[in-house]
């Protein structure tokens, strides 16, 4: 892609490449400092200023939509010519850039500005936790649908697949006992219950870990063609918005899984007999927001031996 690369030479500098050109720069220089107390990597401001301003304006004139800044930290802040040039790139183009943490005002300004959508490499996801619904009785299927086979797997394989790895802590919330097993055998977080209604569940659920995260997805355990592409994707807009209800969508089509941030987490348990997460969706419509999945068939979820033999088949 155009835009600019840098990279560090220990103990020489750091240098900066134009992605289009290839032309290189050195943009910082080492300072050996034998006491440690400062970065050991000084600015060379003249540089920024000529070369690296010119390096950016270049890739206004580009054909490509976007444009990668790899990497901006503490060098950059020396530089107002070049700050400014990256305030423009994003006034025109979309940029892919890659920000240190460091507390700087200049990354901060791009950290929180209105129009960034900001992946945090060390906890993409946030404090996230996930309740996996699992209680169905099963009564249109005519048995546990969740251990029925779906391309050579029980059919709750595929929610425990997409939870590995994206939560900070999750839950198996379940009134069979072949399901607890099968949670316990793989080292999953399970609730055995025997309460009836949907409302339990998500009582039971929240009571479980709700105080522990920042937000909470209730994942449906029948939606076997769900991806976890698209549970990844919910999570970051979830994170990058953490004060709206998430759910997902095709088209004018919503479903589920559907993410609350925690101050919903009263209502949620709290809710009227027999009712379930959709009630407090309807509560508060101006904070619902949708993330749209490629297939539709995401969304599809098993009620019967045909649904599921429509799924396996394609035959929709």
């Amino acid at each position: 892609m155009p835009g600019v690369t840098s990279w560090v030479v220990p103990e020489k500098g750091v240098y900066l490449k134009n992605n289009c050109s290839k032309e290189i720069i050195q943009i910082g220089r080492y300072h050996p400092d034998p006491t440690h107390k400062r970065n050991q990597m000084l600015a060379i401001p003249e540089s920024f200023d000529e070369k690296g301003t010119a390096f950016l304006y270049s890739c206004l004139h580009t054909t490509s939509e976007w444009i990668t800044i790899d990497e901006i930290g503490f060098l950059e802040s020396n530089s107002c010519k070049y700050r400014q040039a990256i305030r423009t790139l994003m006034k025109h183009k979309q940029l892919l850039m890659v920000v240190r943490k460091q507390k700087l005002p200049f990354l901060e300004e791009l950290r929180n500005h209105k129009d960034v959508f900001l992946v945090d490499l060390d906890q993409p996801y946030g404090n996230a936790g996930c309740i996996i619904m699992a209680s169905g009785q099963g009564t249109r299927f005519g048995g546990n649908k969740l251990l029925a086979d779906f391309k050579g797997q029980p059919l709750i394989d595929s929610a425990l697949n997409i939870i590995k790895n994206l939560f900070t802590t999750c839950v198996v919330v379940t009134i069979h006992k072949e399901i607890q097993s099968l949670c316990i055998k793989r080292n999953i977080p399970v609730l055995l219950h025997t309460f009836p209604h949907r409302n339990d569940m998500i009582r039971l659920g929240l009571e479980t870990i709700g105080d522990h995260i920042d937000r909470c997805v209730f994942l449906p355990s029948d939606q076997p063609l769900f991806q976890k592409e698209s549970m990844i994707s919910l999570l970051l807009c979830a994170e990058n918005d953490k004060n709206s209800i998430w759910r997902t969508c095709y088209g004018d089509i919503v479903g589920s899984p559907v993410i609350f941030p925690a101050e919903f987490f009263e209502e949620l348990q709290n809710l009227p007999l027999r009712k379930g997460g959709s009630l407090v969706i309807n509560n508060h419509p101006d904070r619902i927001r949708t993330f749209s999945v490629s297939d539709i068939n995401e969304l599809r979820d098993i009620d019967t031996p045909d649904d599921l033999s429509q799924l396996l088949h394609g035959n929709l």
